[in-house]
């Protein structure tokens, strides 16, 4: 296996504010992705809140709105930010199916991909955090096997 050196440049202020926005969103990624495990299974907190009226929607809005607002504050790319318009809008359209739409949200995991698309945006431009370890990034090595 070849030894792969990562060298690390100076970070600005801009990148730290950047990888501050990149953790805030780590969190919702977490809450979002598996507060629930059954196995290989997860299931997230807009998963679980979903079957408490009102309960899942306030959290999916609040969640949704935060990473919408640190996409901003974070200045991503018009793409990114569509993309996690979309993934979000998706979310919403199938949380209005009666019965069915519960089951979607614990299948679509809307907030986990929004989150990811925003973080693999600072990635790119500002690199990620450098506490953050290879296999927690949103953007893996092209040579890291998982």
């Amino acid at each position: 296996m070849p030894l792969t050196i990562e060298i690390l440049e100076p970070l600005t202020p801009e990148s730290m504010r950047h990888h501050r926005i990149w953790r805030s969103v780590n969190m919702i990624k977490k809450l979002s992705d598996r507060v629930v495990g059954v196995g290989p299974f997860g299931i997230g907190m807009d998963g679980v809140l979903t079957w408490i009226p009102g309960a899942g929607i306030l959290y999916s809005l609040g969640a949704g709105g935060f990473l919408v607002v640190q996409a901003f504050r974070a200045e991503a790319s018009g793409l990114t930010i569509g993309r996690m318009l979309a993934y979000l809008a998706v979310d919403a359209v199938f949380s209005e199916i009666p019965l069915i739409g519960d089951a979607a949200d614990l299948l679509f995991p809307a907030h986990l991909m929004a989150a990811t698309a925003l973080q693999k945006d600072i990635e790119d431009r500002h690199g990620p955090p450098p506490e953050v370890p290879p296999k927690e990034r949103a953007r893996k090595p092209k040579n890291m096997k998982l």
